[in-house]
């Protein structure tokens, strides 16, 4: 653990509260209460933990904790925030039998790693069970990358290898990720080797694990074997920084309600436009110009039901003559996201559009051309509808609705952002 993680978890009190651990974007996915909160949360940064923890280890980014009077009122306030917001790991608590394992094959010359549904009387080692397929697929994949364990599920032996005209252009031997048992370049000794670690790792026992890797890391070195001593370098690195970027804040119980309120609404609008998502991160576009001068565009992105400013962004439209609402947000929207393609950065779960079924229909053009398949929609100002692709009537929701309230203030700041960048545009080239 680093002096920097040391010096966040001295500052937490040891202090009845809850923590509220949340994923990359945000996303509460484990709730839980402590007599002293330094204690409890300083546990999941342990050389050792509880090996249910690893798989909420690898996906937790930030912790809030809440500070209560007592224990009896952290039990209190944890079991009310559990009910109302149900966070994912929490799901364990009620029913675990459709929740699924990490199963580890035993039996075989080269053992598999997957996640299944299904805990069988196989003397296979399963770990779990886990509430989240998400997280589960992500752990497993992770893993396989860490151990260059196998992903296939090829039925072979040490004695009796694959035909090599059906392996050799397997891509994943070809750029390191596995050791390539299917072709005969590791032995079934060395392989299980990698396999005892894995377990190793899933039961939590890093500490273990890690003072054994600096030992090999050693030996690797002092034989001249770089090769094999980066690779447990890399496995070093991996297990000590998981978590190294995970913050950790102090907040009130009126700052998590009000981020439980923004989670309802998000969950409202999920509902409401039927997708299969949580619309955590969401675009919104708009276009400016007066008299078909100085055409401008504009984007602003909210992070969970909040603005993210440092993700909005501005453009001039280039491709567009005269005023051409339509065009321009083709344009636009094209660039937005044809940039985030090259760039190799993730798309939002959702884009609204200022204005009615007109600039919906281009800025679809838009992402049909580039292939890509995020729900999108738009608002009217009239009489606030919403607009979807391929269907001719709008949606109208009650004005006490808070997915619309959201709609509305993603609306209303793209156009306000728009607005100031055409008349910033506009002082410039009249020489203010």
């Amino acid at each position: 653990m680093t002096d920097e993680k040391n010096e966040k978890l001295a500052q937490i009190p040891k202090l009845p509260g809850v923590y509220i651990m949340r994923d990359a974007i945000g996303n509460i996915i484990y709730i839980g209460k402590a007599i002293s909160l330094r204690n409890r949360i300083s546990s999941y940064f342990s050389a050792d933990v509880e090996s249910k923890s690893a798989a909420i280890i690898t996906a937790m980014r930030k912790i809030d904790y809440i500070l209560c009077a007592s224990e009896r009122e952290a039990l209190l306030v944890e079991r009310q925030l559990i009910n109302k917001i149900k966070p994912y790991f929490n799901s364990l608590w009620k029913d675990d039998k459709s929740y699924p394992y990490i199963k580890l094959s035993s039996g075989d010359d080269f053992p598999r790693l997957f996640f299944t549904r299904k805990k069988l009387k196989d003397n296979a080692l399963y770990f779990g069970p886990y509430p989240q397929v998400f997280y589960i697929k992500k752990l497993v994949r992770w893993l396989c990358k860490l151990f260059k364990i196998r992903p296939c599920k090829l039925d072979f032996s040490e004695q009796k290898l694959p035909d090599i005209k059906k392996v050799k252009s397997c891509i994943y031997a070809h750029t390191n990720l596995c050791e390539a048992p299917c072709m005969g370049k590791i032995s079934s000794k060395d392989y299980k080797e990698k396999i005892k670690d894995v377990e190793q790792f899933l039961d939590g026992k890093f500490k273990k694990l890690t003072n054994v890797w600096r030992e090999q890391m050693k030996n690797f070195s002092g034989d001249l074997e770089f090769e094999k001593a980066a690779e447990i370098r890399d496995r070093l690195y991996a297990v000590e920084n998981m978590s190294e970027r995970v913050m950790i804040s102090q907040i009130s119980q009126e700052d998590m309600m009000q981020s439980v309120e923004r989670a309802d609404t998000l969950n409202e609008l999920r509902k409401i436009l039927r997708i299969k998502k949580l619309p955590a991160a969401i675009e919104g576009f708009d276009n400016s110009n007066i008299q078909g001068t100085s055409a401008v565009a504009s984007m602003v992105r909210f992070t969970n039901g909040i603005s993210d400013k440092k993700n909005y962004r501005r453009f001039k439209i280039k491709t567009v003559v005269g005023a051409d609402d339509f065009a321009s947000m083709k344009e636009v929207v094209f660039r937005r996201y044809s940039s985030l393609i090259r760039k190799n950065e993730k798309m939002p779960d959702l884009i609204l559009i200022d204005g009615g079924k007109g600039q919906l229909s281009a800025a679809v053009e838009a992402l049909d051309e580039l292939k890509l398949k995020i729900p999108i929609i738009s608002l009217a100002k009239k009489n606030e509808e919403i607009y979807f692709p391929q269907k001719d009537a709008p949606l109208i929701l009650s004005k006490n609705s808070k997915a619309l309230r959201l709609l509305q203030s993603i609306r209303d700041e793209s156009h306000r952002f728009a607005i100031n960048y055409h008349r910033l545009l506009r002082k410039k080239s009249e020489g203010f």
